[in-house]
C-alpha cells in the first residue's frame, strides 16, 4: 500500500485525510505524506534530505551552527510541501542527536520560529518501536524468532521479536550509542587495520546484547530470520542490484545473502572516496557513512550468522503514519 500516487486532482483520494509523519535524524530530514487506504495508506509525497545534524556531536556534546542552520533550511522545505499538501495531522519527531544535545531545547525553539513546526523528541525506545511497526509487514510467521535492526546516524537500535499467530511480541531491545555519522568521524575506521578493529569493537556490543547468545544459536540452526532498516542496508541493496539509479520499490522487501553483503561491502570500502561518490546509490553526502555503515552491518551478520537478511527501506515515518490512522479509525 505504499506506492506513490500520482496525485491528480480527479482522484479520489485528494479529498482524503492528508496525514505526515517527520523524522529528523542525526544524519537525514525525512518527510512522508499519505492518506489512508484500507489497513494501510498511499503515499502522495515523500522528501529526504541529508543535514548531518549530528557533525561533530559526538565531540563536543553540542549540535553547531552550520548543521542547526542546514537543518533549518530542510525543515523550512518540510514546512512548506506540508502546508502546500494541507495536512491535517502531522507527527514530528526528533532522535539521537537532539537526545544527546545539550543546546537541543534553542535548538527546537528556533526550528518553530523559523519554520512553525513542533518538533517532539523520542525516547529510542519509542524510535524503535516506531520502525518496527513501519517494517513490520516484512516479516514472515516462520521462523518464530526475528531480530529487527536499525543502523542510525547517532546509534542503531536491536529489537528481538518473537512471531505469534496474531502478531508478534518485542522481546528485548537495546539502543547502542554509535551509528553511521559518529563511527565515520573516527580517524581510525580508515586506518591500516582501523576497519576490522572497529568490526570488532561494535560485535563486542552486540554480543552484550544477546548475553545468554540465544540468538547467535538461532542463527547458526537457520532458526533466526533477519529484518534491517537503515540507509546502510538499502545503500548496499542498491549497489548489490546495480541500480543506475535508487529504487526503493526493487529494493524494499529484497532478500540479501549475507555471501553478497560481505562481497558488496569489501568493494565499497576498499574503493576510492571518488569511486563511491560517482556510485547513483551513494553519491557525496553518504561516501563516508557508507563505510562505517558496512562496519555496524558487518558486525551483526558475523555476530548472527544467519545467512540472508530482508532489507527495508521503511521505518519511523511509516509507523507514525500508521499510529495516527489507527488512533483516528478508533475514534
Amino acid at each position: 500500500m505504499h506506492h506513490i500516487a500520482a496525485g491528480r486532482h480527479s482522484d479520489p483520494s485528494s479529498r482524503l485525510p492528508v496525514y505526515g509523519a517527520l523524522d529528523l535524524g542525526t544524519n537525514n530530514c525525512r518527510l512522508l505524506m499519505a492518506v489512508p487506504v484500507g489497513e494501510g495508506f498511499r503515499v502522495v509525497e515523500a522528501f529526504s534530505r541529508p543535514t548531518r545534524l549530528g557533525e561533530g556531536l559526538a565531540r563536543s556534546g553540542r549540535l553547531s551552527d552550520d548543521a542547526m542552520r542546514r537543518t533549518i533550511a530542510a525543515l523550512g522545505e518540510c514546512a512548506k510541501r506540508l502546508s502546500r499538501r494541507g495536512v491535517g495531522r502531522l507527527r514530528a519527531v526528533a532522535t539521537e542527536a537532539c537526545r544527546r544535545a545539550v543546546n537541543c531545547n534553542a535548538f527546537l525553539e528556533q526550528v518553530a520560529a523559523a519554520t512553525g513546526l513542533a518538533m517532539e523528541i523520542i525516547s529510542a525506545e519509542e524510535e524503535a518501536h516506531l520502525a518496527l511497526a513501519g517494517c513490520a509487514p516484512l516479516l514472515s510467521p516462520t521462523p518464530a524468532d526475528a531480530l529487527v535492526f536499525d543502523i542510525g546516524g547517532g546509534s542503531t537500535e536491536l529489537v528481538r521479536v518473537r512471531m505469534n499467530g496474531a502478531g508478534f511480541d518485542v522481546v528485548a531491545f537495546e539502543s547502542l550509542p554509535f551509528g553511521v555519522v559518529t563511527l565515520a568521524e573516527d580517524p581510525a575506521l580508515l586506518s591500516e587495520g582501523g576497519f576490522a578493529a572497529t568490526v570488532d569493537a561494535v560485535e563486542r556490543r552486540l554480543a552484550a546484547f544477546d548475553k545468554g547468545g540465544d540468538l547467535r544459536r538461532l542463527a547458526l540452526a537457520g532458526s533466526l530470520q533477519m529484518l534491517g532498516t537503515s540507509g546502510t542496508v538499502t545503500t548496499l541493496a542498491g549497489v548489490h542490484l546495480g541500480l543506475v539509479r535508487y529504487d526503493r520499490a526493487r529494493v524494499d522487501g529484497l532478500v540479501m545473502e549475507f555471501s553478497s553483503i560481505a562481497a558488496v561491502s569489501r568493494r565499497l570500502v576498499d574503493a576510492a572516496t571518488t569511486d563511491r561518490v560517482a556510485h547513483p546509490c551513494i553519491g557525496e553526502d553518504r561516501a563516508d557513512l557508507v563505510v562505517s555503515g558496512c562496519a555496524i552491518l558487518g558486525a551483526i551478520c558475523r555476530h548472527w550468522p544467519a545467512g540472508r537478511l530482508r532489507v527495508a527501506d521503511r521505518g519511523v515515518r511509516e509507523g507514525l503514519l500508521l499510529s495516527m490512522m489507527r488512533a483516528d479509525a478508533q475514534g
